[in-house]
């Protein structure tokens, strides 16, 4: 069965990458939530997609220039015109510890690739294995060096590399740094790649898949997950196709 994972939580209809979001997520049906991580200036692992706050929050400024105080006063639900209530940037902390009540996956993305956060890799495995959820958290970046450096730190904690380009047999690069999955732009993917890496033994989470033919095409294929902004909407394809194939 293909997973169906919340990008940034349910962003699709709450502001993206808040505990709003995971838990209409969670609510919703998904199986598990994508996030993105970045360091504030006093070193807490911060959950924000932007290196810095200006899109998402009423501040402004990059992350590593705020501290995790600051960083708690901003609302990340501001841009969100049904959001009426405050929604602060979330600690991964604050995030892990509720996914300790339920048994949804959690595909965190290291944000590295612009501003190489000394020590992040360090600091979000670390909580990983304090509440004990190395089995349903999958790490991923666009910095490849990065998931290797987690890989020999956790060989535990799956990795799975994200790829915004075509890569020449990704199932046989993932094995080479010991990924167990792989999460492509789904615009670059080739079918004969899905069922190649798939019969390989490599999960292939496309994201950010919000069409519902694309999700149709992919769920038939037989991907290990999708990654979207509307989890309602893939679980109801998901639902359809199983429905019909019976």
């Amino acid at each position: 069965m293909t997973l169906i994972f919340a990008h940034r939580g349910y962003s699709a209809l709450y502001p993206e990458n808040t505990m709003l979001a995971f838990k209409q997520a969670e609510q919703a049906g998904a199986d598990g939530i994508e996030l993105d991580v970045q360091l504030s200036k006093d070193g807490e692992v911060v959950v924000i997609h932007d290196e810095s706050v200006d899109r998402t929050t009423n501040g402004r400024g990059y992350v590593k220039d705020l501290s995790y105080s600051d960083l708690k006063r901003l609302d990340a639900g501001f841009r969100v015109k049904t959001n009426l209530k405050k929604e602060p940037i979330p600690s991964l902390r604050d995030v892990l510890e509720w996914l300790t009540g339920n048994k949804m996956i959690c595909n965190i993305e290291l944000k590295n690739g612009i501003f190489p956060y000394q020590g992040m890799e360090e600091k979000v495995i670390e909580l990983i294995r304090e509440y004990k959820l190395e089995k349903r958290i999958v790490l991923s970046s666009f910095n490849h060096y990065s998931i290797v450096h987690c890989y020999r730190m956790a060989p535990e904690i799956e990795t799975a590399p994200l790829m915004g380009q075509v890569v020449y047999m990704p199932w046989v690069y993932a094995e080479s740094i010991r990924a167990k999955g792989i999460h492509p732009k789904y615009k670059t993917l080739k079918d004969e790649v899905i069922l190649q890496s798939e019969q390989y033994g490599i999960s292939v989470r496309p994201y950010t898949v919000n069409k519902e033919k694309n999700m149709a095409h992919l769920i038939k294929l037989g991907c290990s997950a999708i990654i979207t902004d509307d989890p309602v909407r893939a679980l109801r394809v998901r639902h359809r196709l199983e429905k019909e194939s019976k």
